[in-house]
């Protein structure tokens, strides 16, 4: 008998099998032989995909994307385009930008607004994210831009997610190249035929890229319209999710809607990846979670600081956080100028700015803790404040916001504490308690919003209640029917 495994030669073609064998008879890995199938299988995803459409299969070539990109060469790169793109016009402009174009190959300028298909949008993002790592700006801008025009031409939803990260590129190269404000107005349009088409993988990418775009820049006024004027797509993946509510967070937070803002930071450093692939994002999101949470008042948890992937790149933001949590004015400023470099590059050093009245409060309920009644001008010398004025006018302002409870004596130049309160009989625990709630309730309401579920299990689900209820319904007509006999039965006995 046969071996039915040794019969089926078409899964693995021959010509790209591994043949190389250690000593102890273990194969060993060809990195040629192992692109050359990835690429392969992929391409029959794509195929798949287009048949059976299903988005699942393109979004596994994508993933792939990562793996290819450890082991791939030009002459790689040109041999799958040779063997895969059928396109004559899409062959040649990439084998061009890989310069390993025949001379029998001419570029056709009349036909660069011709649509593009799934298989030759997906070596184009290939080549594209090729030029990306090889550095190569212009090559990478003219054909992000010849494939963006493309895709606009055609309308189909197997190519959302290839259409969304060559948009990607399309806006980093412009970024690069310190031309992001020519890419605008297109990432405008594109956006708002994204939304049209309901092309969610684009919308949500380029709701994105815009929103970067307009904070680098610092447009802020822009950004908050883009966010109010559009919906982003519920069923975008968490990445995507992750950066939109990092950008809404910095957004509310230049906005001084510090509460709104620690809520979205929060929500994008649980959706993004905890691997060390996301260590930038963690980082960058953590930092300005930090200075949000000074800014609302509460001191962030020790143990945020020491994480490993978080720890030497938070060092400046922990000196930051221990000057406000002391109230030491003197400290704050000198942490501000030992690290003002560290603070300018990451775009935080306005946001940093504003906590200066934090420290001061803190340092007021300090002394008002620890003094009974004390002079202006002994909490000036405490507070290295310029004058006596400045003072009386900066505790003023925090008796009358309830930081501290105290009384304040003009004439005589002095502050009077009163007597602490018992907390319990004020309503600070109802409001902490009611928070906690608000937490929980939103914490449940995203993960019933994040449940997926199998297709069909509710139509099966349905069919069988109604099924159920006929027959309890007919059960239940039995029974009221065979009441009645038995009422008959009775009434002729009697």
């Amino acid at each position: 008998m046969t071996n039915p495994k040794s019969e089926d030669s078409s899964v693995v073609p021959m010509d790209i099998v591994p043949t190389d064998k250690q000593d102890d008879g273990a194969s060993k890995p060809d990195p040629v032989a192992a692109f050359l199938l990835d690429v392969k299988i992929n391409v029959g995803f794509l195929e798949k995909a287009v048949v059976a459409f299903e988005h699942r299969y393109i979004t596994r070539v994508l993933r792939n994307l990562n793996t290819l990109r450890k082991s791939w060469t030009v002459d790689l790169l040109a041999q799958v385009t040779t063997q895969h793109v059928a396109d004559d016009y899409y062959k040649a402009l990439y084998l061009s930008n890989l310069g390993a174009a025949s001379q029998s190959m001419e570029l056709d300028s009349s036909s660069q607004q011709k649509p593009v298909s799934e298989v030759e949008a997906y070596f184009g993002l290939l080549i594209v994210t090729y030029l990306h790592d090889l550095n190569q700006l212009d090559k990478g801008l003219k054909l992000s831009s010849i494939l963006v025009e493309s895709i606009r031409a055609s309308n189909r939803r197997t190519l959302d997610q290839i259409a969304a990260r060559i948009y990607f590129y399309y806006a980093r190269f412009h970024e690069l190249k310190n031309c992001s404000a020519e890419a605008r107005p297109h990432l405008l349009a594109a956006q708002r035929t994204a939304t049209l088409r309901r092309d969610e993988d684009t919308q949500a990418m380029l709701l994105n890229l815009l929103l970067r775009d307009y904070l680098q820049h610092n447009l802020y006024d822009q950004a908050d319209k883009l966010v109010s004027k559009t919906t982003f797509p519920e069923s975008a993946g968490n990445n995507q999710v992750a950066r939109y509510m990092y950008y809404l967070g910095r957004i509310k937070a230049v906005q001084l809607d510090y509460t709104s803002s620690h809520r979205h930071l929060l929500q994008a450093i649980r959706k993004a990846p905890q691997t060390a692939t996301a260590a930038g994002f963690q980082q960058t999101a953590n930092k300005l979670a930090i200075i949000v949470q000074l800014l609302m008042g509460e001191i962030p948890e020790r143990s945020v600081f020491r994480q490993p992937m978080l720890r030497k790149s938070l060092l400046p933001y922990l000196h930051i956080t221990q000057a406000v949590r002391v109230g030491d004015l003197s400290q704050f400023q000198e942490t501000v100028a030992t690290f003002g470099d560290v603070f300018r590059a990451d775009q935080n050093l306005t946001l940093i700015s504003r906590l200066r009245h934090n420290v001061i409060k803190t340092g007021i309920r300090m002394i008002s803790i620890s003094y009974s009644r004390i002079s202006l001008r002994d909490i000036c010398l405490k507070l290295q404040l310029d004058s006596e004025e400045d003072a009386e006018y900066i505790v003023a302002k925090a008796i009358r916001d309830g930081v501290i409870d105290a009384s304040l004596d003009h004439e005589k130049g002095y502050m009077k504490s009163k007597e602490n309160a018992d907390i319990y009989s004020t309503a600070e625990p109802q409001n902490a308690f009611h928070q906690r709630i608000s937490f929980c309730l939103n914490l449940h309401n995203e993960s019933v919003k994040a449940m997926r579920f199998p297709d069909g299990v509710d139509r099966k689900e349905l069919a069988s209640a109604n099924a159920l209820r006929e027959e309890e319904q007919k059960l239940a007509k039995e029974i009221i029917d065979g009441a009645d006999l038995d009422d008959d039965d009775d009434m002729g006995d009697f």
